[in-house]
């Protein structure tokens, strides 16, 4: 073992290159050692191991009892540490009880294993807003002091010893400092003073009673601010809109402060995590920021200071955040059973039957990718990595084996699979549950295929080619229609370009078909591993489609690959398909479907559209970016394509310019 541990969501020993020392071997640990050194092992230092063999670890964001949060930043007051076992929001008026999530309440904290509230005589604004952070709301506000005095009075509450001091711009309450002992009373009461109540305000995805109709009457500015590539609802990476176009952040003094100023800005609470070094998948397009300096008090990131230039930043370094949120309470009304591991098994929800709660199954009719994705975010449990329609190999509780939930068709970004559209209380299920019950399996990583804009501009090019040379092309059905009825010697105009396919994510890019069950074609010799791996069309301005073609992926390799990384996959010799993390895949003008079949068309200005992976039958982080659009412009010779961007690359008033085109989320089904 040696002194690195590899980031969080990731035991990938090769993330690491090590070169020092190696100084445990064969550890032996019970669990209840308070450090690796009081661990058996060989003797520190003796090791017959290489760095090849180096370990990580993955650990767990719940507390063990008796934790405490212990603050490593030096105090100036009591020159003590903030250590108490756990902190909550408890509701104490009725109308706060039943809510989710809980905004308003007692602080406690959790010291001794007793809980006891804090005295509020030095309670600060500043306080407040950083207890809200941490449970995941954005800000604080004003609530009905008189209320709980008459609470008070009625119930003696049991105070902690210490006031707290924080600047209000920490990330959690462990990172304030720790006040002056609190004088009580011989009766343990807080001299003139009440326990502490604080009152948040959620952000819009969290708001207990939205207001949708009222919302409706205005129009929703756009944000300068959104996060992508995060499996769960509060993380991903941080791109900021300049210029009309979406860019990354260089992740050079990016720390808890600046990701706490996004978090907040986008309806979360503060930052649990400031990550680095392009962690959740890497971005396109520009860095718009670097070297972020925030004081925690900005209401946007872009009020921050920055170096406008960001020289030497290239998106290894994009940075990202992972914020608080507050809880929903989803987890609990979700899980899934009989997997061999808990990231895997049949889905199994919780409802109300008959006025008690019962849990069932859900009906696999039209169960995909992206209800499984639903499923693995609302168990925190990463991406989705399968759906699966049949179950019968993971014995799940009989007492379950009922279907509760049917109809289910998710867009794929819903917190909770109650959120997605299902039959409700009329169930249809012809095939049943059990056996046949919805599953999934997840998995803290997932591939991003994004396409290379500039490739597609600078390769386009027009080419007439007679019928008899298009046979195999003929046979794939990538010819337009009109072609089944002309003459072997007539010619097809083809628009013809080349495509370069990354994936910028944290995993490999794997077709869903095992090697046994692709399919050979014989007239091009190959095997197809994905009978639609892209979608080529053709659009008028007001958004009809007036042509199309398609690319099997007959092959997915790793054509280049970005330095320092290796290629894993080719096609040569029934070889493995894939793409590598940080590798592309190049599909060349020269090869047969790569191309949308004009012959029909009649000169003038239209859009062109590439889709990857459109029936996402491959699980990815973010599909928003796998649609690239062009100007296309056609005078009857000659053919020009220009303005490319993939989805979500640019900003609402310019991709207004596109009509009739949406981003690729969930416009197939």
């Amino acid at each position: 073992m040696k002194g690195k541990i590899p980031p969080h969501g990731s035991t990938d020993e090769s993330l690491f290159v090590s070169l020092g020392p190696i100084w445990f071997d064969n550890l032996h640990c019970t669990g209840k050692e308070k450090t690796l050194a009081l661990c058996p092992s060989n003797g520190i230092g003796v090791s017959d191991c290489k760095h090849s063999e180096d370990v990580g670890v993955v650990c767990s964001d719940k507390r063990i009892p008796g934790f405490k949060f212990i603050n490593t930043l030096p105090n100036h007051i009591e020159n003590l540490d903030i250590q108490v076992e756990d902190v909550r929001i408890r509701p104490i008026l009725s109308s706060y009880r039943k809510r989710i999530p809980v905004t308003e309440g007692y602080v406690e904290v959790k010291d001794g294993g007793k809980w006891k509230q804090i005295c509020n005589t030095e309670w600060t604004q500043f306080n407040s807003r950083v207890i809200c952070g941490m449970f995941g709301f954005p800000g604080e506000r004003k609530y009905n002091a008189r209320v709980y005095k008459m609470f008070a009075r009625r119930r003696k509450p049991t105070y902690w010893d210490y006031s707290v001091n924080c600047t209000g711009n920490e990330a959690h309450l462990s990172s304030c400092k720790l006040g002056q002992a609190e004088s009580l009373k011989s009766n343990g009461t807080c001299a003139a003073g009440l326990p502490v109540v604080v009152s948040c305000v959620p952000g819009r995805a969290f708001s207990p009673t939205p207001m949708s109709g009222f919302r409706k009457a205005f129009r929703q500015e756009q944000p300068l601010v959104r996060l992508r590539g995060g499996a769960i609802v509060g993380e991903g990476r941080v791109e900021v809109l300049k210029n009309g176009e979406w860019g990354t952040i260089c992740d050079d003094n990016w720390n808890l402060l600046s990701a706490s100023v996004v978090c907040r800005e986008l309806g979360f609470g503060t930052a649990k995590e400031a990550l680095s070094g392009g962690r959740l998948g890497q971005g396109m397009g520009p860095v718009h920021m670097n070297e972020v300096e925030c004081s925690g008090f900005e209401k946007s990131i872009t009020e921050c200071f920055f170096n406008k230039e960001a020289l030497g930043c290239s998106h290894e370094e994009d940075a990202a955040v992972r914020c608080n949120v507050p809880a929903m309470g989803f987890q609990e009304r979700l899980r899934l059973s009989g997997g061999r591991t808990p990231y895997e098994g049949r889905v199994e929800v919780l409802v109300e039957r008959n006025g008690s709660l019962v849990w069932g199954t859900v009906c696999s009719d039209g169960w995909g990718t992206m209800e499984a994705m639903v499923v693995c975010r609302q168990l925190g449990l990463g991406f989705a990595s399968n759906a699966f329609q049949e179950t019968w190999y993971w014995p799940g509780e009989v007492s379950a084996d009922a279907v509760v939930m049917s109809g289910v068709r998710c867009s794929g970004t819903e917190m909770s699979l109650s959120h997605c559209l299902h039959h409700g209380a009329h169930l249809s299920c012809p095939r049943g549950g059990g056996r046949n019950a919805a599953g999934v399996s997840c998995s803290e990583t997932a591939p991003d295929l994004v396409l290379n804009p500039q490739v597609v501009e600078q390769t386009t090019y027009m080419e007439d080619r007679p019928m008899f040379m298009l046979q195999c092309a003929f046979e794939e059905n990538c010819l337009a229609s009109t072609s089944n009825q002309v003459p072997a010697n007539s010619y097809r105009r083809l628009l013809r370009f080349s495509s370069q396919i990354h994936n910028n994510g944290q995993s490999d890019f794997r077709p869903k078909a095992s090697r046994h069950s692709w399919v050979w074609h014989d007239c091009h010799r190959h095997y197809h591993s994905m009978e639609v791996f892209t979608l080529y069309d053709l659009f008028s301005l007001n958004g009809t489609k007036i042509a199309e073609g398609h690319k099997a992926s007959f092959c997915l390799e790793d054509s280049e690959c970005d330095e320092g990384i290796e290629k894993r996959y080719e096609c040569a010799n029934f070889g493995e398909q894939g793409i590598t993390v940080g590798c592309w895949d190049t599909y060349r003008h020269d090869i047969d479907c790569q191309w949308v079949d004009i012959t029909d068309i009649k000169p003038g200005d239209y859009i062109f559209q590439i889709i990857i992976n459109p029936n996402y039958e491959v699980p990815e982080s973010d599909y928003t970016n796998n649609i690239m659009k062009c100007r296309c412009r056609y005078d009857g010779h000659r053919v020009w394509m220009y303005s490319c961007h993939n989805g979500g690359s640019l900003s609402t008033e310019t991709e207004q310019t596109f009509p009739g085109l949406l981003n690729n989320q969930v416009t197939h089904r």
